[in-house]
């Protein structure tokens, strides 16, 4: 006892070898007892024998000397048992506050513990975890809402199933009009991109209050804005659609399972930069491109681009988990986003020679306009042309506004031109060397060859 109380608290050590010598001391005398008992008896022949002497004396001096020690220590010896006490006391208290916190945390945990297998499979976004599950609005959408009037339950108010999102600027107003209202007319959000900032300018078109007016894609096409969407049309603004219907093309890419894809481009009409890219008559949705002859062939056994695996980004279409994927490697100072057509395959969820396609079914006009900045005659000449072909006839007189003015001609496509080359080589940079310094992450494409 006298050592459990030593270790309970650490001035009562000190008082632990006098407490062993003092025991050890009555175990001696008990266990000699028998002996001095039976010479109690006769003292007289005790005495006599000079051993016995010699015991009685030891015996005598260690009595005494153990019995000073136990009355001078006993002030010290009643302090130190004094605060054990107090200690011991302490420990009784805190158990108690213990008992009672423990009490708690089982009625807590009984509480949590009672749906466990209903609950234990819950996924709530992370932050949310505090609030009720029912109370959670995972996603958002991009659909405007009145001020008043509100139709809750309007079976009718729901968002519409995928986005045209369009860079655009005022010189291709026409094109533009084109575009979107075919799109709106296919129960599409549309939201346009102003790079050149003339956002009033649009205000006459009948549609502009309907269309969502911004600046760049990183910024407002977030994964969690757009998951309401099942498709997102990122496209540039020179795209002739007289050949494109989206509610069949939405169907067909559905139906291939292509995660990312484009409509193909009419050779005849188009400024084609990536063969691929190229309309396949006669076909639905082609995923590769064949060229046996020249320096770099395609066959049936090519699985990179620009051979298999390839969308070019003038007007890629994404699935939400593609467009999820993409997002994160949109660069935010890179304005131009060339080189990300290359490795947009990774995010192609699972094989891009099987999810990557161009649908010919559905294809599309390149005019190739020198969009931004100020373009040449040429490339005005080719946009009115276009307009003055239209199937819209009241296009046709409006063509003369294409012409560049004399204004028009201080040129900054070349300014534009060297930014996208910069811009692509700080891409390829930033892939090399995020390749290289991530030790985790495993290249699924490292062995494909064209």
């Amino acid at each position: 006892m006298a050592c459990i109380l030593c270790v309970a608290k650490s001035k009562t050590q000190t008082t632990c070898p006098f407490n062993f010598f003092f025991f050890f001391f009555l175990f001696l005398f008990f266990s000699e007892f028998p002996k001095v008992a039976a010479q109690m008896i006769n003292p007289a022949a005790a005495l006599s024998d000079p051993k016995n002497r010699s015991f009685y004396c030891s015996l005598f001096l260690v009595a005494s000397l153990i019995c000073g020690a136990y009355f001078i220590g006993g002030a010290t010896i009643a302090h130190e048992y004094k605060e054990v006490l107090y200690y011991l006391l302490s420990i009784k208290w805190s158990r108690k506050s213990f008992l009672q916190k423990l009490t708690r945390w089982k009625v807590v945990y009984n509480r949590q513990n009672t749906n466990f297998h209903t609950c234990r499979n819950r996924c709530q976004p992370s932050g949310s975890e505090a609030l009720p599950e029912g109370i959670i609005a995972k996603t958002s959408d991009l659909e405007p809402l009145p001020l008043w009037g509100s139709s809750v339950n309007n079976e009718n108010s729901k968002p519409s199933k995928s986005l045209l999102a369009i860079a655009v600027g005022i010189r291709q107003k026409e094109i533009v009009d084109k575009i979107v209202k075919k799109f709106l007319s296919s129960d599409f959000v549309v939201m346009l991109f102003h790079y050149d900032g003339a956002v009033d300018k649009w205000r006459d078109l009948p549609w502009s209050d309907r269309a969502i007016h911004v600046w760049f894609a990183k910024r407002f096409l977030h994964p969690d804005i757009v998951s309401e969407y099942k498709y997102i049309f990122l496209w540039d603004e020179d795209l002739g659609v007289e050949n494109f219907n989206p509610k069949r093309y939405v169907s067909i890419v559905q139906e291939e399972v292509l995660e990312i894809s484009q409509p193909a481009l009419d050779p005849d009409k188009s400024e084609v930069y990536h063969p691929i890219t190229a309309r396949v008559k006669k076909s639905k949705v082609h995923r590769r491109f064949h060229k046996y002859k020249g320096s770099a062939r395609c066959d049936d056994h090519s699985s990179a681009p620009p051979c298999a695996g390839w969308v070019e980004m003038m007007a890629p279409v994404f699935s939400r988990s593609a467009w999820q994927c993409v997002w994160y490697m949109i660069q935010n100072d890179l304005v131009h986003a060339w080189g990300l057509d290359v490795q947009l395959g990774y995010c192609a969820q699972g094989d891009r020679t099987q999810n990557v396609g161009v649908v010919d079914s559905e294809y599309i006009v390149h005019l190739g306009l020198s969009t931004l900045g100020v373009s040449d005659g040429n490339k005005a000449s080719i946009m009115a042309s276009w307009v003055i072909n239209s199937p819209d006839p009241s296009q046709k007189g409006d063509s003369k506004a294409l012409a560049p003015s004399s204004s028009d001609k201080v040129n900054d496509r070349s300014k534009v031109r060297m930014q996208s080359f910069i811009d692509m080589q700080i891409f390829k940079e930033r892939w090399s060397a995020a390749v290289k310094e991530d030790k985790c992450w495993v290249d699924p494409y490292q062995l494909s060859t064209n």
